[in-house]
């Protein structure tokens, strides 16, 4: 990867992030309730940091939706407990987990 890969994969991240704080500015972050989660019946795993995931997930901001790049931080067996970065904010939700892709990376 030469300089100008880097720079542009560094402008990439910075305008992604930008565009999660600007929709983080016009709506809250949706999560799934804890009856959707149904922890009773569904048991989490939480990943320790090693076997953390790069992800892509549909994320909603209000009635935004936005595709983010996250990390999978626990999971049941519908659902899928991410972290991700905005400009200066990380954010935390439960997403269905058919809302979620393996990164490549």
């Amino acid at each position: 990867m030469g300089a100008s890969d880097r720079l542009k994969a560094a402008n990439d991240i910075r305008s992604a992030r930008a565009a999660i704080s600007s929709a983080a500015k016009r709506g809250s972050l949706q999560s799934l309730s804890d009856r959707e989660l149904a922890l009773r019946e569904h048991p989490v795993t939480v990943y320790p940091h090693a076997l953390q995931r790069r992800v892509r997930a549909w994320v909603r901001f209000g009635a935004e939706a936005v595709s983010v790049d996250a990390k999978i931080m626990r999971s049941t067996l519908l659902a899928a407990g991410i972290e991700f970065l905005g400009d200066d904010e990380t954010f935390r939700c439960w997403v269905w987990g058919n809302a979620v892709t393996i990164s490549d990376d």
